[in-house]
């Protein structure tokens, strides 16, 4: 009775798939906003060095502790989210920011009513800050009645990418690592691999901005540039089991392409799990997206073929940043976008490369854990 189940998940969420190529249009590109807004250049610039150096400034004084709210889809195999909160957190006491941060962690993508009933919750504490994520259609509209009310302010974390439509009413800070970029990176490993014309599968995450960013361009790069195109596509919501029961319906029905396109850690885990499931490792090759543990793991065993890695804790450290420049009464010195550095790692990536820039990446995380970071490690767990 699988089969038939497989069949119409899969055939319903290959029929939304077309929806997504809108969905970039409605923000600016960072090159774009920057080329919009000059003034910010140097202002971006900036910041990006502050973020890279150590702590130089702790001489700030506050009466009472800055109260902040942390919503994150963080409930998935991929660490970007435990890592940041970790990294933040560090920052901050290296700052010597007295602060009270208050945790809210669901799944990724299903649960937008659920943050939105969360997102009312914790205002209901007033928090300075409130640090959030933009994917699906939803958030836009809750992030924007937050900027209206003007309190508390709001970090979007995990885009970098303006929504066009709320003109000057922008968050107070988008910041992560650019999705864009990342799979241009992605499209240019893919081109170089496979002859041109290599048929391939797309297995998005949800349908939102993250998707599109990250599956659209790949898709779009690659046919115009290597004449690939997918042969089916399919939405995964992030889900790794989803991932890998869509795999394993494409090779019950003999159909696995010599590569699958993850749009996520989670969703490229899942590919791996039905490989290895079916003996079929050798015969396709996925990417992941993030270069986090799990990841970095798969690709020293010789499962992911490659990745892009994105510096994981500076997305962290820019938050506390802007917080601590946001205090100081310097807000005009905090970039409206914060785009860290990602960079591009495969099979033949030397373990001792991989090692460095591990300590680059996790450069807070990997040797300090945030208790937040343990109340999600409780929650995955149970």
């Amino acid at each position: 009775m699988k089969f038939p189940i497989y069949l119409c998940c899969i055939c319903f969420l290959y029929a939304v798939t077309v929806q997504a190529e809108t969905d970039l249009q409605n923000y600016w590109s960072y090159d774009e906003y920057l080329s919009l807004n000059p003034t910010q250049v140097e202002v971006v610039d900036h910041f990006a060095q502050r973020v890279r150096s150590d702590v130089t400034e702790h001489s700030l004084h506050l009466q009472k502790p800055i109260e902040i709210a942390v919503i994150y889809p963080g409930i998935q195999a991929s660490d970007y989210w435990r890592r940041s909160v970790s990294s933040f957190e560090a920052r901050l006491k290296e700052q010597r920011l007295p602060y009270r941060i208050t945790p809210h962690f669901t799944k990724p993508a299903v649960e937008v009513r659920l943050q939105e009933k969360i997102i009312e919750k914790a205002l209901q504490n007033d928090p300075d800050y409130l640090v959030f994520t933009l994917d699906a259609v939803r958030h836009e509209r809750i992030i924007q009645r937050l900027i209206k009310k003007g309190r508390p302010k709001v970090i979007i974390q995990n885009a970098t990418r303006p929504l066009k439509q709320w003109g000057s009413d922008q968050p107070f800070l988008y910041v992560g690592f650019d999705h864009a970029v990342g799979s241009q990176l992605l499209a240019d490993k893919f081109i170089a691999e496979f002859p041109k014309g290599t048929d391939y599968a797309l297995f998005y995450g949800s349908r939102g901005f993250v998707s599109a960013a990250r599956g659209d361009t790949f898709r779009d790069r690659v046919a115009k540039d290597h004449n690939a195109h997918p042969t089916v596509s399919y939405y995964l919501d992030f889900d790794r089991e989803r991932s890998r029961k869509a795999a394993l319906h494409l090779i019950s029905r003999q159909k696995l392409p010599r590569y699958i396109y993850a749009c996520s850690t989670d969703i490229a885990l899942g590919v791996i799990d039905a490989a290895k499931e079916t003996g079929q490792l050798d015969q396709v090759s996925v990417n992941g997206w993030g270069g986090g543990g799990d990841e970095l793991d798969a690709l020293l065993k010789g499962e992911l073929d490659f990745t892009v890695m994105r510096m994981n804790d500076d997305n962290g450290v820019a938050m506390a940043e802007a917080i601590y420049l946001d205090m100081s009464g310097r807000s005009s010195e905090v970039p409206l976008i914060y785009s860290g550095d990602i960079v591009l790692v495969d099979k033949t990536t030397s373990p001792q490369d991989v090692e460095k820039l591990k300590k680059r990446a996790f450069r807070y995380s990997s040797w300090w854990r945030s208790d937040v970071e343990g109340v999600l490690q409780s929650t995955l767990i149970n």
